[in-house]
Order: structure tokens, then C-alpha cells, then sequence
């Protein structure tokens, strides 16, 4: 049976990183054929065909149940996120919307050719957002009781939909993805190349790390996650099951912050603390003059770097004057199952830059 895969969520970091993967084998000749939904275009669309669709609209959902004809294989990448993005992580009304909004497109397709399903978590299923994590979190001591989140109503959609069903499922939960994406709730690369190309403006000759005191950490790369994800609808291993999946090694903030400086064009400066949300994300006027100067095509803040001003000073620990606790997964199931890949974090940094920067997105280096 030919596959079609479907990729939820296409303009996100998983989501662009998927479409990247499966789009280049698509086409005449290709061994897949690909279908996009998102409700902004993708920047590119690697052979794949694009449908515009808001998946919390359920009758327009319903309405695009014939472009899901023969759809083998989802991939589930969309996310709802509000503004004052951690504090909504657990908050009633986006928890409902992640709830609608995949139950809304399910329902369009699950047809008798679907195969297999892949659903995206991560550490909030082991509490990260709250309290220190049993370290190595492993995949069968999540929270499923006691923390409120829509991992969980998604989780116990697919599993009661799935029973008696010849179709599989498969959970990932990775830890901080980094990857080329726009307008992107949880990337860390717009906002730090944001914040860069702010200080050069200003005359800095040196990157300050605006962060806090770090904590020992891990991270994936996008492309990466997209080939597990891709791996994991392929293999009886991987079968209604649920991985931790990383990049392979471990990292702190001030210790690769050498690696990002560079990337960016500078040499690494002192522990200068600065919140990006509140220091940075106002910056429009500024911006627009850099993005004149360099003939960037990024847009603005708002619309290149999303949420993620705010979630960069959360995950790299703005405010904190002491070593947070670690945060620390385990991928030893992932690995028995078969998947083996890794990268090195400051490589996956310095490619996500690069890319950013080739697509004059960002400043060059």
C-alpha cells in the first residue's frame, strides 16, 4: 500500500521539520505522498500539497474529510499556546483546545487505510513545569494523575479509539527541540538570534549569556525527532508505545554558550541576566531596521519569533541564582526498540543558526 502521510501542524517545529523529511520523497516517483495542514502557508513545501485548515473548527475539519482519502499515516505536530505561554500550561481552556482540536481532525482521518498514529508529549509529562524530576525520567513515571495537561486527553482519545483497531499509535516525548521554524511557541533560535542581532545594533562586541545559573539539561534536534518520528510508524517495536527521544548527550547553558556566540558571530561575554520577553520582544522599531539592513524576510517579532521570547527565559532558567535541578530523561527503551541516531548539541545549535541565516532569516554571521 502506497503511504500518505499527513502532517498536522506543518508551520511548527516539529511540524516543518516533518514536512521537511517526508516532503522530500514525495512527488512523482516518490514513495510517499504528503499532505499539509496548518493555517499559515509553510515557507516551503518540499513536493507535499498544503491545505489551509484552523483544526479548531470541526466543521471545517469535516469538510476536508475527502483530501484525507487513503491517508495512511498521521502525524500529529499542532499546538495551541496562549499568551503568558507557561502559566497556560495548565489552564482549563487550552487543555480543551489541544482536546478539540485533535479529536476535530481524527475524526476526518481515520478511514480504513490509516496505519498509524504519532503524537507528540514531552517533559511536562514528568512534571518539569512544577517540581524537580525523578532523574532519569523514565517513560512509565509520568503524571498522568497529577498534574492537569492535554497530553493526557489526547493520550486516552487515541488509546480508547485505538482498541480493536488495525492501526498503531506511537508517543514521543522529546526534551528541548531546536530546529528552523517562524512564529514557533517554544524555539529558542529566532529569539536568540533576535537578541544578537539587537546587542550588535547596540555595539556590543561581545554575546552576554542573558540566562540564569544553569542546570544540566538536554536537548533535540528537529530533523532528528522528524526521522523517529518517521521511524516509529514503520516498526512493530514501536507499536502503541511511548519513548523519551534526545539527541544522545547532555548540556548546560553557560557551557555551550561559547558555541552559540560563535554561531552568531561574536565571542561569548559575561553573565549579563536579561529577560528577553520583557527586554527584547519590544523591540519592533529596532528590528525592522536590522531586517531593512540585512534584507531579512523574517517579518516581525511577532510573527518570526511567536511566544518564544518567553520561553526562552523559562527553559534557560532566566531569574535563577542557583544550579536548577536536572533535567534528565532516559532513552535506553528508545534505543532497545532500534533507534540508535544522535547528534551533538552544539553541532545541532550551530546548524539551526546556519539555517536560519542561509535563509536570511536571521543577520549573517
Amino acid at each position: 500500500m502506497k503511504k500518505k502521510v499527513l502532517i498536522a501542524g506543518a508551520t511548527g517545529l516539529v511540524g516543518y521539520a516533518a514536512l521537511k523529511h517526508f516532503g522530500s520523497t514525495a512527488g512523482s516517483g516518490g514513495e510517499c505522498e504528503v499532505v499539509a495542514v496548518s493555517r499559515r502557508r509553510p515557507d516551503a513545501l518540499f513536493g507535499a500539497r498544503w491545505l489551509p485548515l484552523d483544526l479548531t473548527d470541526a466543521g471545517a475539519c469535516r469538510a476536508a474529510t475527502p483530501a484525507f482519502a487513503g491517508v495512511t499515516h498521521l502525524v500529529y505536530a499542532a499546538l495551541y499556546e496562549r499568551p503568558g505561554l507557561v502559566a497556560g500550561w495548565r489552564e482549563d481552556e487550552q487543555i480543551r483546545t489541544n482536546e478539540a482540536m485533535f479529536a476535530n481532525l481524527f475524526g476526518a482521518v481515520e478511514t480504513p487505510a490509516l496505519r498509524h498514529v504519532a503524537l507528540l508529549q514531552g517533559t511536562k509529562a514528568y512534571g518539569v513545569h512544577v517540581r524537580p524530576m525523578l532523574v532519569p525520567a523514565r517513560e512509565n513515571r509520568s503524571e498522568m494523575h497529577e498534574q492537569p495537561n492535554f497530553y493526557w486527553n489526547q493520550e486516552r482519545f487515541v488509546r480508547e479509539r485505538q482498541q480493536g483497531k488495525p492501526w498503531s499509535w506511537s508517543i514521543l516525548r522529546p526534551v528541548l527541540i531546536v530546529g528552523d521554524s517562524v512564529g514557533s511557541a517554544m524555539n529558542v533560535i529566532p529569539a536568540l538570534g533576535v537578541y544578537a542581532a539587537i546587542m550588535r545594533r547596540a555595539g556590543a562586541k561581545k554575546l552576554d549569556y542573558p540566562a540564569g545559573t544553569g542546570r544540566v539539561a538536554q536537548a533535540i534536534d528537529a530533523d532528528l525527532l522528524a526521522r523517529c518520528i518517521a521511524w516509529s510508524g514503520e516498526q512493530d517495536r514501536a507499536r502503541n508505545e511511548i519513548f523519551n527521544v534526545t539527541n544522545g548527550d547532555v548540556f548546560m547553558w553557560p557551557n555551550i554558550w561559547t558555541a552559540v556566540a560563535d554561531a552568531l558571530g561574536f565571542e561569548a561575554g559575561e553573565h549579563v541576566p536579561m529577560s528577553l520577553d520583557r527586554e527584547i520582544r519590544p523591540q519592533e522599531p529596532a528590528w525592522a531596521e536590522i531586517r531593512k539592513k540585512y534584507g531579512l524576510v523574517s517579518g516581525t517579532l511577532k510573527e518570526f519569533v511567536g511566544l518564544s521570547f518567553e520561553y526562552a527565559d523559562f527553559t534557560m532558567g532566566y531569574g535563577r541564582t542557583e544550579p536548577g535541578p536536572p533535567a534528565l530523561v532516559s532513552t535506553i527503551k528508545l534505543m532497545q526498540a532500534g533507534f540508535t541516531e544522535v547528534i551533538d548539541t552544539e553541532t545541532m545549535f550551530r546548524k539551526a543558526f546556519a539555517e536560519m541565516q542561509a535563509k536570511k532569516l536571521l543577520p549573517p554571521r
